[in-house]
């Protein structure tokens, strides 16, 4: 995709894992505490974005109040399901089996010509419903995985692994993950792993995408953190149609990163000028 190797670019997308590691930690404990619970419930895949989300929950509020729930389709990998089992193992995590088979093949039986896209999405979504219902039981908010590469792409379903009630790892570029996974001691073999949303077999994200995480993070990063045009990320070294494609794609998946929009008609209206609580303590 790119017409020469960008290690500059690499380099400016180095974090201070110390730093980062101490502000998502203190981010998750904010979030869960001022909706008045302990606990958190999230899913865990056997891939690093859900691992390094479970350790960062772990650490934030002790891994007793870290529930996670492996959830496998019938033509899921049981590599991925040993994975996430060494999250599990190494952090002392509760955890539940869920297998979502019997809830999807219903409704995709019905469509015997539904594409591997339409069933992705239905069993993204049955395992939110998983995790919410667990939320309850658990007592428990529901915590997301997805990394800061995806939710530009769109590279998400809307109420499945999106629909979560807080998102610790969303501004960390998969490099950037990777490198937060290794501070914290995440085994190897899944900071290694190549990455797949495990929704069919031999699925894989970089093969779904037609792109590579390594270049895709590195364009991302010039558009969105640096404010490059189309045109000064092609004069780096980026072919055209690359980057005018992904830049796209950005802007058509826009309204996956935010709320419904409202329709305004008051004074003060949810999403535009109701935008956040004034005073968490209450009046």
């Amino acid at each position: 995709m790119t017409t020469k190797t960008q290690p500059d670019i690499m380099d400016r997308l180095e974090i201070n894992t110390d730093i980062a590691r101490k502000m998502l930690t203190g981010f998750i404990r904010d979030q869960i505490e001022k909706v008045g619970m302990k606990r958190a419930v999230m899913g865990l895949s056997g891939g690093i974005d859900s691992a390094l989300s479970a350790y960062l929950s772990a650490e934030a509020l002790g891994p007793e109040n870290v529930l996670v729930v492996r959830m496998p389709y019938k033509t899921s990998s049981s590599a991925s399901l040993d994975d996430a089992g060494l999250v599990i193992e190494a952090l002392g995590l509760p955890s539940l089996d869920v297998p979502i088979t019997d809830m999807a093949d219903p409704l995709i039986d019905r469509f015997p010509d539904m594409s591997n896209l339409r069933k992705g999405n239905i069993m993204a979504r049955l395992r939110m419903v998983t995790l919410y219902d667990q939320s309850v039981a658990w007592g428990g908010l529901v915590m997301g995985t997805s990394n800061k590469t995806e939710f530009l792409l769109g590279y998400s379903t809307i109420y499945g692994d999106s629909g979560v009630a807080l998102q610790p790892i969303a501004d960390l570029y998969k490099a950037q993950v990777r490198q937060l996974s290794k501070a914290m001691g995440i085994p190897q073999p899944i900071i290694d792993k190549a990455p797949s949303a495990d929704l069919w077999e031999g699925q894989t994200d970089e093969g779904e995408l037609g792109f590579t995480y390594n270049d895709v993070d590195q364009l991302l990063f010039l558009l969105v953190d640096e404010r490059y045009t189309v045109d000064e990320v092609v004069e780096e070294g980026f072919d055209r149609a690359f980057v005018e494609k992904v830049w796209k794609r950005v802007k058509a998946n826009h309204y996956k990163r935010t709320m419904p929009n409202i329709a305004k008609l008051s004074r003060r209206t949810i999403g535009h000028d109701f935008l956040y609580l004034r005073d968490w303590v209450g009046r």
